[in-house]
């Protein structure tokens, strides 16, 4: 009895050893570097997640054929730091897909065909700070979908399907600094739906199919510095839109979007302001609400300008700076096609100042 005890000592040794060796090797047909700490699987033909060892911090998955994402497929890779799954025709991500990845901190999911995350998907993944899920099918999120991820700074969602952002979607991920949605199906985004990320930096929402600011949810945002709106369907910026963050934000990209008024009070509360672009629209002219102390680079072209004193600032601003901005007359008749830059009827016009309420018109 004692020697059929010892064999079967031995033998569970053996085979512990013989799952460890396999453990520490590369598996095929990847290839790897640094004592396994890279693990580079691009473009080898795999249909599911390789076994690897728990000392790999990246792991390259990049173009192969994975399907869906089955619960706890990463479970073993603890280790892992950066994982690495662009184009790999991924349809559905199964609740606790990344079961395990504790110390996970950059997950690339770009270029896939996701169309759907099951809730839980994101389980472990408190250490995450940067997540691209770019160039997918996504055509809504659900609520909390995000909230293990309290160390999230940047979020990629540019060229989804997604319509509507409502209320719980960014629940937990408080500290998201850059949020790029461009090239989205976006018509709504609800009151309440951005309170959880007030500390948004960056915020891109260009190409996509809002119609009207909305300045209920936007009005959550206290540090916003750049904002992308370039390419929606906004005939309207209204009053206050960027007063709560208006301290901070340094480039505002209006372009390209048929917008064809500000309300006067639209720049109420923007001090900060350097960069303003607002090419191909239909504006006729500007607020007295924008002022130009700060801005540095401003594109106008392919508006029809009404050249008359509620222009005085700008030109005033023109008149300042070594740029040349291409901003033509559309009216009055006797102004049609000049520059308003070499036009002199603006010499005719008191420039407004905070202290004067009433300036000369045309």
């Amino acid at each position: 009895m004692q020697v059929l005890r010892f064999q079967l000592v031995v033998c569970m040794q053996v085979f512990a050893s013989f799952v460890a060796a396999v453990h520490s090797q590369c598996p095929s047909p990847c290839h790897c570097h640094g004592d396994l700490q890279h693990v580079i699987c691009d473009n080898v033909g795999l249909k599911k997640i390789p076994r690897i060892s728990e000392a790999t911090r990246l792991l390259n998955l990049q173009r192969n054929n994975l399907g869906t994402l089955q619960t706890g497929g990463f479970s073993e890779m603890k280790g892992l730091i950066s994982l690495h799954l662009q184009h790999c025709q991924i349809r559905e991500i199964a609740s606790q897909a990344f079961k395990g990845l504790k110390n996970l901190i950059y997950l690339y999911l770009s270029n896939n065909e996701i169309s759907t995350i099951k809730p839980g998907a994101f389980e472990d993944l408190a250490e995450l700070t940067y997540l691209y899920l770019d160039g997918n099918r996504l055509s809504g999120l659900s609520k909390g979908i995000f909230s293990p991820m309290i160390n999230l700074f940047i979020l990629q969602l540019d060229n989804n399907k997604i319509r509507e952002l409502q209320p719980g979607t960014f629940t937990g991920a408080k500290d998201l600094r850059w949020l790029h949605m461009s090239s989205n199906e976006l018509s709504s985004i609800q009151p309440g739906s951005l309170d959880e990320v007030e500390n948004l930096a960056i915020f891109t929402l260009d190409q996509n199919k809002l119609s009207t600011y909305p300045i209920l949810a936007m009005s959550k945002l206290r540090v916003i510095e750049e904002l992308n709106l370039s390419k929606n369907p906004l005939s309207l910026i209204p009053d206050r839109a960027f007063r709560s963050f208006g301290r901070y934000m340094e480039k505002l990209h209006l372009n390209d979007m048929g917008l064809e008024k500000f309300s006067n009070a639209a720049f109420e509360g923007v001090t900060a302001l350097k960069s303003l672009h607002l090419e191909n629209n239909r504006l006729k002219t500007l607020p007295s609400s924008l002022t130009f102390i700060t801005l540095q680079n401003v594109t106008l072209f392919n508006n029809p300008w009404t050249c008359t004193c509620q222009l005085a600032n700008l030109r005033k601003w023109m008149d300042s700076t070594r740029l040349r901005p291409d901003a033509v007359c559309s009216s009055p008749g006797s102004q049609r096609g000049k520059q308003i830059r070499d036009i002199t009827v603006f010499s005719r016009c008191k420039v407004k100042t905070k202290n004067d309420k009433k300036g000369a018109r045309l």
